[in-house]
């Protein structure tokens, strides 16, 4: 039996099978691509004078110029504070989807493109859209080259004026070098509706609001906002003035 063994351990090992070896040119390769491409202009903010129905009259910015009906978006509620349009948050996204979901697809193609950009924030602003320019496909959608927008607006927290700024949104899978020459002159349509409507409008640069570090945790008792700054006299969801101690 010893024998056998030492037999059977002195036999050779085969090497494995050599692989063979393939040029990367000699492979027949399938390319899989989307190329998505989503922009938006906006306008500097103008200052309009609160005054009766002045947020009624936003919407008729668009005569004359919106392709379709017109709709008002208005700021969503609290429980919606996390809803992002980005299928890779879970949890956003399903807020997001249950907050916009009565809107119409012309609604949903701007707001997706708007939030995506972050061109929009929807915990204050109002949003009045319409179809601009473009056709949509067989669902309703604009296409890639359609352009969707309209006045945004919200109210100035130190003087409770109402500030408006015209957007303009387009994209998709494609992209047009045209398109932007279209938008740029779709919002001085809708600046000009601006100034001839009959509020007093100051045309001095107003900067976008952002979040300040001196916000207080004490919510607008008349809407529930909770990003007021210490110095605000006004709601800019509402436009309600806040009573200080």
């Amino acid at each position: 039996m010893s024998f056998l063994k030492r037999r059977s351990r002195s036999k050779p090992v085969e090497p494995p099978p050599r692989r063979p070896s393939v040029a990367p040119d000699d492979l027949t390769v399938h390319d899989h691509t989307l190329r998505l491409h989503y922009h938006a202009l906006s306008s500097d903010g103008y200052r309009v004078r609160a005054g009766s129905g002045v947020m009624q009259q936003l919407p008729t910015l668009l005569d004359g110029i919106a392709r379709a009906e017109v709709a008002v978006i208005e700021p969503v509620s609290m429980e919606f504070k996390d809803a992002r349009p980005t299928i890779t948050r879970p949890a956003g996204a399903e807020q997001w989807i249950d907050a916009h979901r009565s809107l119409s697809p012309v609604g949903l193609h701007a707001l997706f493109i708007l939030e995506s950009l972050d061109a929009i924030d929807l915990a204050y602003e109002t949003f009045a859209l319409a179809l601009l320019h473009g056709d949509v496909d067989g669902e309703g959608f604009p296409r890639y080259d359609a352009l969707v927008g309209g006045p945004v607006s919200y109210w100035d927290e130190a003087s409770g004026d109402l500030i408006a700024r015209m957007i303009v949104a387009w994209g998709g899978e494609g992209a047009r070098s045209d398109i932007e020459r279209t938008a740029r002159r779709l919002i001085a349509k809708l600046v000009t509706n601006l100034m001839a409507s009959q509020n007093e409008v100051e045309l001095a640069r107003t900067e976008r609001r952002v979040a300040v570090a001196g916000s207080e945790q004490k919510p607008c008792p008349h809407c529930g906002f909770n990003a007021l700054d210490k110095r605000s006299f006004y709601c800019p969801k509402c436009g309600m003035r806040i009573q200080r101690d």
